[in-house]
């Protein structure tokens, strides 16, 4: 496998919230580890959410006896949620603060996800899957049928996310796990890419014969270009 990342502040934001974590090597007992995070609180208290929670999650992961993949992430989110209600309670300039969260494993041929809140995972070959479910308010509307799909990226609430790490004592993350086949890309990325660059575009980048580095950066530079409304976190693994 081979792996890039990016993380970018973006053209309208000061500040980048988003933190990625990346290991092609094994996390304790994990094969490899995978993570991005976008942030969410007052100055600063975002950026420092998702990093803290990144960095948490992957000292869980380093530390756990276990060998269940599912487990171990869950107990690392977990113990990352418990830890960051802490800092958040102890610190008032940090009060409310919370962080999305992405963490996947590949083991072999499959493929072991976790998901909170509204950043997202895809598979991408022939055509582009997106394997994770947001956990937002306009995604919400729109599995109910109140806001058509074609309305939801301009929705005027579609920052305002229904599960994020740090929002509660008890955090209730999605697990996916995937079959995966010859030729398909993973991505992860925070919104800052979904709300600028439409899922086909995300594809057709994706699919072009260039480098990985060049695609990963490709898909920064049309987001940006698209507005580049909010920070922007890329990583694509082949």
């Amino acid at each position: 496998m081979k792996t890039y990342s990016i993380t970018d502040t973006g053209i309208l934001r000061e500040m980048n919230q988003d933190y990625f974590f990346a290991s092609d090597e094994p996390v304790g007992n994990l094969p490899n580890l995978y993570i991005v995070a976008d942030g969410m609180g007052g100055h600063k208290a975002g950026d420092y959410a998702s990093r803290y929670t990144t960095q948490r999650i992957v000292a869980s992961v380093s530390r756990n006896p276990g060998d269940e993949p599912v487990t171990i992430l869950k107990e690392a989110i977990e113990t990352a949620n418990k830890l960051l209600i802490t800092e958040s309670a102890e610190d008032e300039s940090k009060r409310g603060m919370g962080t999305t969260l992405v963490a996947a494993t590949v083991i072999g041929r499959h493929l072991v996800v976790a998901n909170i809140g509204d950043s997202r995972l895809y598979i991408i070959n022939r055509d582009i899957r997106q394997i994770t479910r947001d956990h937002s308010l306009v995604a919400e509307m729109v599995r109910i049928g109140e806001v058509p799909v074609s309305e939801a990226r301009k929705h005027p609430d579609k920052n305002i996310i229904t599960r994020a790490i740090g929002a509660g004592d008890d955090v209730d993350a999605d697990f996916f796990e995937v079959d995966l086949n010859e030729g398909d890309r993973i991505l992860i990325c925070t919104d800052g890419l979904t709300n600028m660059v439409e899922d086909q575009d995300i594809r057709d980048i994706v699919l072009q014969n260039i480098p990985l580095e060049e695609r990963v950066e490709l898909l920064v530079r049309t987001a940006n270009r698209n507005g580049g409304k909010d920070n922007i976190t890329v990583m694509m693994i082949e």
